[in-house]
């Protein structure tokens, strides 16, 4: 093992080029590793009894990948059709994607935990020729078909079909078991659409091209030394697809993914200690709750040698709980920054950022989040909330401003879907290349490396200066008794100007029960925000039991609702 916690990948192979289908890397793990583990799932034995698992070897997932696909081109599914997938995480779900690969057809995912009303805005923006699902979603599509319309092709999981829906096992039994072939593409072609989670406006479906799915694979591997002797525990199921991609093992947690925040600890580690996990990729706040739950009890995970973290700011309490009381010697933690249109932009490790960088954060200098990949092409420009149509120099801030983050490079998709005005908002054209705007400020220090001080819309322009989220945010979360804060904006109806104020999440056992602990509690966080030239000017708090949060990480806050609760908290 190498001293950052990544294996040695010293697995030789042909790989397929990107100029292949990213499918192309199912059949090139069946044929070099057939009879190795492609992917466990839990099947429940009961309630409140740890589960059984199923499994597939690469050559099962490749044979059950043939044969959906070849069921889904005599139902009428064929190359560059967009296929809506609604299927739980598990065997299916992962043969059904990679079918669609095979086909060239386009999988569309949406995370259903959205909420219904935005879910069906998504499916009406998609327009998915083609609907894969269970019978709960066929349903749904019944009792609502508007959103539905443009569906030509329906099939339910199952053997039995459903009024309107073909079996997708029909027939499969007695289907052919020769290789379906890989439906040629290039590189540029639509491979993809996924959603964003709308935390910050309205979900986006974002258009990925089989050459940024191939960049991805290649980055994970270089990156985090992920190979054919790993075995991941995705707590995100689509980072599963990236796994089989590089020939480890996935293991499906026994978790809800769009609760990770709540995720019972126990369903983590389990399958870490059962199959031997040695990576694993999740959002920050289930990682500081499995953290915690292990150093409570000293628990060890001896073989998780990675673990990867995205979604939202990663404290360095994390870091620390995660690298000082739960992971091997030697091993790392891993914080990836980008977003769905782009990703990865950086990579940060865990020792450097409590080694080099903490400290700056606690003091309210924003979130280093590394230096940009050699492939990525990173600059901070002028803030600006209209659209840019051409790239210009002249945007550019030096070392050391703040600004806006745009990025260009291979993982960097060129549009959204079906959505032109929120394309030319967040691209920069600079002849065939395209700037994607990351809608995050921040600026570059001496070192190159990229501090995140918060998203564009978060920022409170008052009449003294500008605030921003994650610098504002560090100085009221090092308070004790602080779970954590989210500044907000609140609007003088009488003016122009902007209040800044400060909502506070307390720790649990720390709510303020009686008006004096609450007293007691804001004028520690107003002393705290005074001290810093970078809080002086908050002098509103409010606190709040529980903060809204997006529905893939559960750790971006909802800081758009927080205002708006506080305003209603003002005028009430």
């Amino acid at each position: 093992m190498v001293p950052d916690g990544r294996a040695e990948v010293t697995w030789i192979m042909s790989q397929p080029s990107q100029n292949h289908n990213i499918a192309h890397w199912l059949p090139h793990w069946s044929a070099l590793a057939a009879a190795r583990t492609a992917l466990r799932v839990p099947v429940r034995r009961g309630f409140g009894r740890r589960p059984a698992w199923a499994g597939w070897t690469f050559r099962e997932l490749d044979a059950a990948a043939d044969r959906y696909a070849r069921r889904l081109q005599g139902l009428g599914v064929g190359p560059g059709m967009l296929a809506l997938l609604m299927v739980r995480p598990g065997l299916d779900f992962y043969a059904l994607t990679f079918a669609l690969f095979k086909l060239g057809a386009v999988p569309v995912l949406i995370d259903p935990g959205m909420g219904w009303r935005s879910f069906m805005a998504c499916v009406a923006q998609a327009a998915p020729e083609a609907f894969l699902g269970i019978p709960a979603a066929h349903l749904l599509r019944r009792l609502v078909p508007g959103p539905f319309r443009s569906v030509r092709v329906a099939a339910v999981l199952g053997r039995w079909s459903l009024p309107g829906a073909a079996a997708l096992r029909g027939g499969m039994a007695t289907a052919s078991v020769e290789a379906f072939p890989v439906h040629p593409v290039q590189p540029d072609d639509l491979a993809a659409v996924l959603f964003t989670t709308g935390s910050t406006g309205p979900a986006k479906g974002v258009a990925y091209s089989h050459r940024i799915f191939s960049t991805q694979v290649e980055l994970l591997r270089r990156e985090y030394g992920i190979g054919p002797a790993d075995v991941d525990l995705p707590c995100f199921p689509l980072f599963g697809l990236f796994s089989t991609a590089l020939g480890a093992t996935a293991v499906i947690p026994d978790m809800d993914p769009s609760r990770p925040a709540h995720v019972d600890p126990r369903r983590i580690v389990d399958p870490i200690l059962e199959h031997g996990v040695t990576y694993s990729f999740g959002s920050p706040t289930l990682w500081a709750r499995v953290g915690r739950a292990c150093a409570a009890r000293g628990q060890r995970l001896p073989t998780l040698t990675r673990v990867i973290m995205a979604g939202a700011p990663v404290s360095a309490a994390v870091h620390e709980v995660l690298l000082g009381k739960v992971l091997p010697e030697g091993a790392a933690t891993w914080t990836p920054y980008g977003a769905t249109e782009a990703l990865p932009v950086c990579n940060f490790g865990g020792r450097e950022m409590l080694a080099e960088t903490a400290a700056a954060t606690r003091a309210g200098a924003g979130m280093c989040v590394g230096r940009p990949l050699p492939e990525v092409c990173l600059r901070i420009i002028r803030l600006c909330d209209a659209p840019i149509e051409t790239w210009d120099e002249a945007l550019v801030l030096p070392a050391g401003e703040v600004g806006e983050v745009v990025v260009k490079g291979p993982v960097v998709t060129a549009q959204y879907h079906r959505l032109p005005a929120a394309t030319r908002l967040a691209k920069i054209r600079e002849g065939e290349a395209v700037w994607h705007r990351m809608g995050d400020v921040g600026y570059l220090d001496d070192q190159g490396r990229l501090w995140f001080c918060g998203r564009l819309a978060h920022r409170v322009t008052t009449s003294t200066g500008t605030l921003y989220s994650v610098c504002c945010e560090a100085i009221f979360n090092a308070v004790p008794g602080v779970r954590r804060s989210a500044l907000v904006g609140l609007a003088d109806g009488a003016s122009a100007a902007t209040t800044p104020a400060i909502v506070v999440e307390p720790e649990p056992g720390a709510w303020p029960r009686t008006a004096r602990e609450r007293d007691t509690f804001r004028e520690r966080l107003l002393s705290a925000g005074a001290a810093s030239p970078v809080t002086r000017e908050i002098r509103r708090v409010f606190f709040r039991r529980a903060f809204p949060v997006d529905i893939r990480h559960n750790a971006k806050i909802r800081r758009d609702l927080l205002a708006a609760w506080a305003a209603r908290q003002m005028g009430g």
